[in-house]
């Protein structure tokens, strides 16, 4: 069901049962490839949870159900990335917390509300990066339910 307030709409973006080893696999760029099955298996060491392809190119670990006082509500993963071409985007800060302070150790990145953007893993502090998805995960988990998904 689509529509307005009180009624649930659904997200474009829903999780598939399309294979993520594949899609990282089928990655033509061997640098971005590399880089997205190391994500990949951070994302999976920090989370603990095994991932599901979202859409046609998001990697996603656990989901979250949200409900805004509008009405809206939905689902979507509680964090993960896309390889994309220009960069990684790295869908781990919900937008409510500064960041600030990992961000500071990360090294070189741009940020959205939602996302981190980074041109190269080899150019990233791994450990910033671990502690950085580990407390968005914790603050998105106070602000809505959150499961392995």
């Amino acid at each position: 069901m689509t529509g307005g307030i009180g009624m649930a709409a659904q997200n474009k973006t829903q999780p598939t049962d399309a294979s993520v080893e594949d899609h990282l696999a089928a990655i033509a760029d061997p640098v971005r490839r590399g880089d997205a099955i190391r994500l990949d298996a951070l994302f999976r060491e920090v989370t603990g949870w095994t991932p599901r392809l979202w859409g046609d190119s998001l990697v996603g670990y656990g989901r979250y159900h949200y409900r805004y006082a509008s009405g809206r509500e939905g689902a979507f993963l509680a964090t993960g990335f896309a390889a994309r071409k220009a960069n990684l985007a790295l869908y781990i800060m919900p937008g409510y917390t500064d960041f600030g302070d990992i961000l500071s150790t990360l090294g070189p990145h741009k940020t959205g509300k939602a996302c981190l953007y980074i041109t190269r893993l080899d150019r990233i502090a791994l450990e910033p990066l671990q502690r950085l998805i580990r407390a968005g995960l914790d603050d998105l988990a106070r602000r809505w339910p959150v499961d392995p998904g």
